[in-house]
């Protein structure tokens, strides 16, 4: 066997034939467009190592992240599809039907009940691949669900969100979850339980204006997008350059408008704390 021959060998055993390698073998990350080998990522909790931007995450991955062992995802209730027989470019169902087959969860909203650190949580999350994040119909009737699930557990809710808004195929109905879910927030705080929002990388539109900003305690991921509008629509109607952070979630903590700005990897010890000490250590589940 000639050399070149045996160097051929040797580079087909490192690296494998085009067609055997995985897709999604590396990660370009989003803030500092490096490539990061992605089983990497995924054991930095999907933070970049190299610049510690925090990748956009769904519900599964953290409810692996936050809870201990033997959580339950909770079923997602049903809600009217297509109410409006809305169409744009594609009906609103084949919209929906994509939003499905590309992220496996019915809607933008999943909820799960478990244990955070020994402590009884319900945790919902938004997650912004499903159309946005976008808040209609049943992502209103998945928050309410999860907040009936919380006080039958006589347990905090805890909610991710992420989201671009109200979802325009529902119209009125969409906006009309700001109130629905304000509402059920009130019957959480009247059976004397903590809500705990988590702002993640975007929140914005109706959900900031709604269920986003009511928190007993308001926490951010770092350098998070926050808005309730565009920053190009606030600069021309006030006619004024805004700040270079501006919108981001330190801003937010440097102007008094959240409590803290919590890294991911410590996110689930801060979250345990808080409940230990918003609920006490009563309420907390025998390892």
């Amino acid at each position: 066997m000639s050399w070149l021959s045996r160097v051929r060998n040797a580079i087909s055993f490192v690296i494998p034939n085009k067609g055997e390698t995985p897709d999604n073998l590396w990660h370009k990350c989003k803030g500092c467009g490096q490539m990061v080998f992605s089983r990497e990522l995924e054991e930095n909790q999907y933070v970049c190592p190299i610049c510690d931007h925090h990748e956009r995450i769904g519900a599964n991955v953290r409810f692996e992240q936050l809870f201990d062992a033997g959580y339950t995802v909770l079923p997602a209730p049903r809600a009217a599809e297509d109410p409006l027989k809305f169409r744009d470019q594609k009906p609103y169902p084949a919209r929906l039907k994509a939003a499905r087959a590309s992220t496996g969860e019915q809607d933008a909203f999943q909820n799960a009940s478990g244990t955070i650190l020994g402590h009884r949580a319900v945790i919902g999350v938004q997650d912004f691949a499903f159309m946005g994040g976008s808040m209609g119909q049943a992502v209103g009737e998945a928050f309410i669900a999860g907040v009936e699930a919380a006080i039958g557990a006589r347990a905090p809710y805890v909610v991710f969100t992420a989201s671009g808004g109200a979802r325009m195929q529902e119209g009125i109905l969409s906006l009309m979850q700001m109130p629905r879910t304000t509402v059920a927030i009130s019957m959480l705080r009247d059976a004397g339980l903590p809500y705990i929002v988590v702002l993640t990388d975007p929140t914005s539109g109706g959900v900031m204006a709604a269920y986003a900003m009511l928190g007993d305690v308001q926490i951010a991921e770092p350098k998070a997008t926050l808005a309730f509008t565009g920053r190009r629509v606030i600069e021309n109607t006030i006619r004024e350059k805004l700040p270079d952070d501006f919108q981001t979630s330190e801003y937010y903590l440097d102007h008094g408008l959240i409590d803290m700005v919590v890294h991911r990897k410590e996110l689930r010890e801060t979250l345990g704390q808080l409940i230990g000490l918003l609920v006490g250590d009563g309420e907390r589940v025998a390892a």
